[in-house]
């Protein structure tokens, strides 16, 4: 999630918002250089810099920059031990910008990145951040001297989720709050509910087969369709591209043992196979809930996404 919708609610709500970042850190701190939060003038915030003092020390200089109404933004140093009393002991720098009604063009029009899109920013004239969105896989060239790529938390991972049934609906809400992107691909539109979370790209694709073709080299598949025919399809060719880091299938061990079977009979590597998820989800967690299935295999993703990072 990026910070521009919540500033603009506290614009139409109070009159003006404060954005809350930490441009660097350095040594131990509670978040990284991409966290953020929104300030609005009664105190109310969005987002976390990692809490405690640190955090109350922002959310107070930013009200006194809304008071003040300074227009260009502020920065400060702190060290976590000695200055904080934070047992942390890292040093961060927090940037606090202030915007009102003025600027409300400005970020409507920058609320409208997704996650395919990421923010180039660069210190204008006049001490403020100036941003724009520009698409993942724009030409670097493009990008001028002055100008940075600005992130907000962290890249979400694409996650390529396929059928739209009992379990695919609760995966989609128990990713709503989580670095994900979400691509739900389903040939049913009318299996898709007509509220859905703002990281969740609905896709009532005919051709499944051209969603993996052109997915992300490090997309995370999971396969959960009404057909164990098509099922097989996904799963196939996911395996056979030997990209994605991960590659799940709902299921018993008497379908993965079924499917293994028929992938050696077309011709897949023992290794290949050995790459697929089934059953998904943590061992430990054996509740057949939608919901708990749903718990279990995000925390198997998130994991993942943990060591894919470690790895790169």
């Amino acid at each position: 999630m990026m910070p521009f919708a919540p500033l603009l609610d506290a614009i139409a709500s109070e009159g003006s918002g404060a954005l809350v970042t930490l441009p660097r850190t350095a040594g131990s701190s509670p978040r990284d250089s991409d966290a953020w939060m929104v300030v609005r003038p009664s105190g109310r915030f969005n987002g976390t810099i990692g809490g405690g003092a640190l955090e109350w020390e922002a959310i107070r200089h930013a009200q006194e920059a809304l008071k003040k109404a300074q227009l260009a933004f502020a920065e400060r140093s702190h060290a976590l031990g000695p200055g904080l009393g934070q047992c942390c002991g890292g040093r961060v720098w927090v940037r606090i910008e202030t915007f009102d009604q003025r600027h409300a063009d400005e970020l409507r029009a920058l609320a409208q990145a997704t996650p395919r899109h990421y923010i180039v920013a660069r210190t204008g004239a006049d001490g403020r951040i100036a941003r724009r969105i520009a698409p993942v896989g724009e030409d670097p060239n493009t990008i001028a001297e002055d100008e940075y790529i600005e992130t907000f938390d962290e890249r979400p991972t694409t996650v390529l989720l396929f059928g739209a049934g009992h379990v695919g609906r609760a995966l989609v809400l128990a990713l709503a709050p989580l670095p994900f992107a979400v691509r739900w691909i389903d040939p049913r539109a009318d299996m898709f509910p007509k509220a859905m979370p703002q990281n969740v790209t609905p896709v009532a694709s005919e051709n499944p087969m051209a969603e993996i073709d052109a997915a992300e080299h490090d997309a995370f598949i999971l396969v959960m369709t009404h057909s164990h025919a098509l099922d097989f399809e996904i799963v196939v060719k996911a395996i056979a591209a030997q990209r994605f880091p991960y590659v799940g299938l709902i299921g018993s061990d008497t379908k993965r043992a079924r499917f293994e079977h028929r992938m050696r009979d077309i011709g897949l590597t023992q290794e290949m196979i050995g790459r697929l998820v089934c059953p998904i989800g943590i061992d430990a967690i054996e509740g057949k809930l939608p919901a708990i299935i749903a718990a279990s295999t995000v925390a198997q993703l998130l994991i993942a996404r943990e060591r894919m990072r470690t790895v790169s």
